[in-house]
């Protein structure tokens, strides 16, 4: 029996939620996102379903090499998943901010 195939977009927008997962694993990182994101806890959940705020989850994540490498560890992930993930969502022509 075949593996089914997972698009590449299906697997970015896991590794994002898992990204967000480990973001708000950590009191201290979460309100630095909230925070800097605008958004509020209680926003979080529906937020979630947005692929643009999951581009700014893995942008967050990114932006710090300490944080690219604990999430990695974390997620058993290697940290060139986390920034093609980032892309996948993005979609082509865009830049990290």
């Amino acid at each position: 029996m075949k593996k089914s195939q997972r698009h590449p977009g299906e697997v970015a927008e896991i590794v994002a939620i898992q990204a967000l997962s480990f973001v708000a694993g950590e009191p201290e990182r979460l309100g630095l996102f909230l925070s800097e994101s605008g958004i509020g806890p209680e926003t979080l959940r529906s937020a979630a379903k947005d692929p643009q705020f999951l581009v700014s989850v893995l942008d967050f994540v990114l932006r710090d090499d300490e944080t690219v490498q604990a999430f990695a560890s974390a997620s058993q992930l290697p940290p060139t998943t986390v920034a093609a993930a980032r892309q996948a969502l993005a979609g082509p022509g865009s830049d990290f901010s």
